[in-house]
């Protein structure tokens, strides 16, 4: 469960540091000329430097806890931010189940889902991957293989009723649309955070 503050406990701390770094190591690919050690003095200084970046620490277990498994997966040279991407082979198994945003779900008459991707990223200080940021994803390696994630919508498509989702079948990416309000067992979304 989430603590009303944000922010992790000793020992969540230590277990995502340890989950991280594992993961770190086994998928080097993802992050090529990173070093780990700059990557953990980075998380340890976020972890010492106040509400906001121990937040965003909490918002990594949050991806981690709900499924994400999220690695790095890059730098940004101008910020010195790592970029988070959730990893899991198929979309994120805590996440699933949910329509694209707050408007879709209000707008369902019954069966309602828990909430929606929109509301569960900002509960969890995430954002959406974008459909740029899922292809570089795949680059990475083949997710989404039997599953498919919400992305980010144009505004044009979603004030039609329509959001978009992806997925990699036959060796190449997908994108769909769908309704907004719809929800599937096979589909969450997958987030992204920088630190």
């Amino acid at each position: 469960m989430s603590s009303t503050k944000k922010e992790l406990s000793a020992e969540q701390w230590e277990s995502l540091l340890n989950t991280l770094k594992a993961r770190f190591e086994k998928y080097r690919n993802r992050h090529e000329g990173l070093d780990w050690a700059d990557v953990q003095a980075k998380l340890e200084v976020s972890l010492s430097a106040g509400q906001v970046s121990a937040e965003k620490l909490w918002s990594l277990h949050e991806m981690e806890r709900t499924g994400g498994e999220p690695d790095v997966i890059g730098q940004d040279t101008k910020t010195g931010e790592y970029i988070f991407y959730d990893c899991s082979a198929e979309s994120p198994k805590g996440r699933r189940s949910v329509c694209y945003d707050r408007k879709a779900l209000e707008a369902r008459k019954e069966n309602k889902p828990a909430t929606s991707a929109l509301d569960m990223a900002a509960e969890m200080g995430i954002d959406l991957l974008t459909e740029e940021d899922y292809r570089k994803l795949q680059q990475l390696g083949n997710f989404d293989m039997k599953t498919s994630s919400w992305i980010v919508t144009p505004d044009e498509i979603r004030k039609l009723g329509g959001a978009l989702f992806c997925d990699f079948r036959y060796n190449m990416v997908f994108v769909y649309h769908n309704g907004a309000d719809s929800y599937y067992a096979a589909r969450a979304f997958r987030g992204s955070l920088r630190i």
